[in-house]
């Protein structure tokens, strides 16, 4: 999964400004510190794992992090996405 391919599943599950940009802040946030912390090849790993960490919390937010994973396999996200983003819950 690429950035695009990230933003636009995050979309179609999140209308409102706040949860968007919220995303962003993440996104940006994880790849600062995957730079940082010296993971600079895993950067867009970690920025798409920030963008769709909250994937379900808009529509889902009683099955936060739980119905995340059943959208994102539902889409044919990687594993290691889907275990990355359930992770934070």
């Amino acid at each position: 999964m690429n950035k695009e391919e990230a933003w636009n599943l995050l979309n179609q599950y999140n209308k409102e400004e706040f949860h968007l940009e919220h995303a962003q802040v993440v996104e940006q946030t994880m790849k600062y510190f995957a730079r940082k912390l010296g993971y600079e090849k895993e950067e867009e790993f970690w920025g798409i794992v920030g963008l769709l960490h909250d994937l379900d919390f808009e529509q889902y937010p009683n099955e936060h992090c739980i119905k995340s994973q059943e959208l994102m396999r539902e889409h044919g996200v990687e594993e290691s996405i889907i275990h990355a983003t359930a992770s934070h819950g």
